[in-house]
């Protein structure tokens, strides 16, 4: 394998399916067979999941919403989709936890690095939630500062397309597949890979990152072993 410690990002909507809304667990079954496969490879795995699926703080606070209200509702959505995750990796005999940046120990464990880096040498998948615990921040970004803080080696990001393109594919079909592209790059062509908090961590501490297509079978793993799939962000 090239990546020894993966984290990787997962967005609330990949837990719905073409429901749209909410949890569908066929989906997640799904889901979580993939993640169950890169732990079998060895792979010292770490997850950040969003909560679009519930809800997103920006759109309700863009609808009347109090914005930190809002947030913070977001936040607790990732709980519920890092246990939906949890529940079903652990029916399939994978080990995991879930560590919270919101205490709430009834639920899982509170954030604390160096009791995240000894789940993942202990071979645990480790699922962190609550996002950064601090509101105006997207767990985009919680995802680079979780793979920062515990060494990962890239940051996979698993879409609904195959890459990053030159423009939006659905809206343009003349857009074309970029296999590499540059920070710098990602910033003066306002390239939507993820919000500008989580590229700029991520070119000042050189942590490349992979987009990729989620629902391509065997992609995140092909990206483990360091075949080229999706479009590397260096």
């Amino acid at each position: 394998m090239k990546y020894q410690r993966v984290l990787l990002k997962l967005s609330g909507e990949a837990l719905s399916g073409d429901r749209g809304f909410g949890i569908d667990p066929p989906v997640v079954d799904a889901l979580t067979e993939e993640l169950k496969q890169l732990h079998a490879m060895g792979v010292q795995l770490g997850v950040v999941v969003g909560g679009g699926n519930i809800i997103r703080g920006t759109v309700a606070s863009k609808q009347g919403m109090d914005r930190v209200n809002a947030d913070y509702m977001g936040m607790l959505a990732t709980v519920i989709n890092a246990m939906a995750l949890q529940d079903m990796l652990e029916r399939k005999g994978v080990p995991t936890r879930v560590l919270t940046a919101i205490r709430m120990e009834k639920l899982a464990e509170p954030y604390i690095r160096r009791r995240a880096l000894r789940h993942l040498e202990k071979g645990r998948v480790v699922l962190f939630a609550g996002g950064t615990g601090n509101p105006y921040f997207s767990t985009d970004t919680a995802a680079v500062l979780r793979a920062i803080e515990i060494g990962a080696e890239i940051v996979i990001k698993a879409t609904k397309v195959a890459g990053v393109y030159t423009a939006d594919p659905a809206e343009h079909p003349e857009a074309t597949l970029l296999t590499a592209v540059s920070f710098n790059e990602v910033v003066v062509r306002e390239l939507d890979i993820m919000d500008a908090p989580a590229v700029s961590l991520c070119k000042e501490n050189g942590l490349p990152i992979i987009v990729l297509n989620l629902h391509q079978i065997g992609a995140v793993r092909a990206a483990v072993r360091g075949e080229p799939v999706g479009t590397l962000v260096s």
